[in-house]
């Protein structure tokens, strides 16, 4: 009994062993790829690349920690844009639920044609248009209203394509990204076109970025008091436009500091990544350029994609980052897979 009993504890000691094997080797597989869904090719070790000789204090382009500033667009760059800004979504929506306020609305552009189920007729007025139904349902209530309306309808809302909630449309490879770059001392931004107060809800739970650091558009905002509080209560006008060349202004005058790295995937972040390349030393400017119409939408229009008024990557834009050295990310070439929902052999793609 006594040889049985040795050679079960044996087996269970080489057991535990093997385990203990299996988990270290993991790990160690684990710690040496940061970016496990990047396909590995010039995008993924320009990553690599970058990191390493930027944080190696033995490294002649050493950069110390406080000025590790990396700053990212948000729709199109961290999460999906198509078929319409998720912000515009919201507030197609907010004009149905604020409808019965407003019985002028049933008669009245760009109101009607909504009311009507008619959204295209009713972004057929552009700019203007847009205008006037940002205004008419992000207005009128105090900056702590506007936040709870905002998390409520991400708790409801659903993407028409997939039918995910839009904290479930980010992208996993950025979400790697951001992981990695904050884990060797840098200091993540959000600058997007987007309402700084329709991001600043939730951009902390889906990102891991804090209020503070996410920079965007804005309407004026003024002093009340309110039910003898006080309170920041949202008036319908433009404050600022963080898009273009609003953005290098706006990372100047909220960070103030020139970006070590920065990343988009539209003309509209084409003055921010020419900012950011243009100072001193070793920097990274990528572009993610939605090339994979299975397991996203595909549209540019550079190289030859559909073209799209929602984040149009310019072949101008294309050729720019060709010719300054900026890192095209190819969605359907450079990841494994696009959303933390997919499974990663869900991509056949490889480089």
């Amino acid at each position: 009994m006594s040889s049985v009993s040795a050679m079960l504890r044996s087996t269970r000691v080489m057991g535990l062993g093997l385990c203990a094997v299996v988990l270290l080797f993991a790990q160690a597989h684990a710690q040496a790829d940061p970016l496990p869904s990047w396909h590995e090719g010039p995008a993924k070790r320009a990553i690599l690349d970058f990191v390493k000789v930027t944080t190696d204090q033995t490294s002649p382009d050493y950069v110390p920690p406080e000025a590790r500033i990396a700053t990212f667009d948000n729709d199109g760059t961290l999460w999906t844009e198509q078929p319409l800004y998720a912000q515009l979504l919201f507030a197609l929506d907010r004009v149905k639920v604020l409808a019965p306020q407003h019985p002028e609305w049933k008669t009245e552009e760009p109101f009607a044609s909504l009311l009507k189920g008619d959204v295209k007729a009713t972004l057929a007025g552009g700019t203007r248009a847009i205008s006037e139904i940002l205004m008419a349902t992000h207005a009128g209530m105090t900056t702590e209203e506007f936040a709870r309306i905002v998390q409520d309808w991400l708790a409801t809302a659903k993407h028409p394509k997939t039918g995910r909630p839009y904290t479930e449309m980010v992208y996993q490879p950025m979400l790697e990204l951001l992981d990695y770059l904050r884990a060797n001392g840098f200091k993540t931004f959000i600058v997007s076109g987007s309402g700084v107060e329709f991001m600043r809800p939730w951009t902390e739970t889906v990102y891991g970025i804090p209020p503070e650091q996410v920079i965007g558009s804005s309407i004026k905002t003024q002093f009340e008091r309110r039910d003898g509080k006080s309170a920041l209560v949202r008036r319908p006008e433009v404050n600022f436009i963080d898009d273009k060349e609003g953005k290098p202004i706006s990372i100047n005058q909220q960070i103030g500091r020139r970006p070590l790295a920065a990343f988009g995937n539209s003309d509209g972040d084409r003055q921010m990544l020419e900012y950011t390349k243009d100072g001193d030393g070793v920097r990274l400017a990528m572009l993610v350029l939605h090339d994979d119409a299975a397991r996203e939408i595909a549209y540019g229009p550079a190289n030859g994609l559909p073209e799209s008024h929602v984040g149009a990557f310019s072949q101008s834009l294309y050729d720019e980052a060709k010719q300054n050295s900026w890192v095209v990310v190819s969605m359907k070439k450079d990841w494994k897979r696009v959303f933390p929902f997919e499974h990663q052999s869900s991509s056949s793609h490889v480089r």
